[in-house]
């Protein structure tokens, strides 16, 4: 083949890479793509390299792009979701908050309305409408305290 067309064969490679990223998600084929498209803007630039050479630059250039990804992109990524780590775990994402006593707590047990749902809490006696703290959570028991 001609080396002045080489470069679309790179491209395409990416496009395909890329678009093999929506079927199996997980950012790797897209960094490896983005690898073949510079390699295709390295044979535009310098259409006259041999294939061993493109080769060796396809491996520099997405070994650059996942590690980009990896050391750059990926912290960033992951410091935008901070509550991400208690995302199915709700009451641990109460811990901290304060809610009002639907039942009041008799012998170290009573109910809180936390949105709209009534959770179990556990902790000192204190009358129906008091506002208790959640402290920690055991299994789906808050444990609560009264504030201050």
């Amino acid at each position: 083949m001609n080396d002045l067309g080489l470069h679309y064969l790179w491209w395409i490679l990416a496009l395909v890479l890329i678009a093999a990223e929506t079927l199996l998600p997980g950012y790797f084929l897209l960094w490896i793509g983005i690898g073949a498209a510079f390699t295709g803007l390295a044979m535009l630039v310098l259409p006259g390299l041999g294939l061993l050479t493109q080769a060796v630059l396809f491996g520099v250039f997405a070994f650059l792009s996942c590690a980009g990804y990896w050391y750059l992109v990926r912290p960033r990524l992951q410091a935008r979701e901070p509550g991400d780590a208690r995302l199915n775990r709700r009451g641990e994402q109460s811990i901290g908050q304060h809610y009002v006593l639907a039942e009041a707590i008799v012998n170290g047990r009573g109910r809180a309305r936390v949105g709209d749902t009534l959770w179990t809490v556990s902790g000192p006696d204190l009358p129906v409408g008091a506002t208790v703290e959640v402290v920690s959570v055991d299994g789906n028991t808050l444990r609560v305290k009264a504030p201050g």
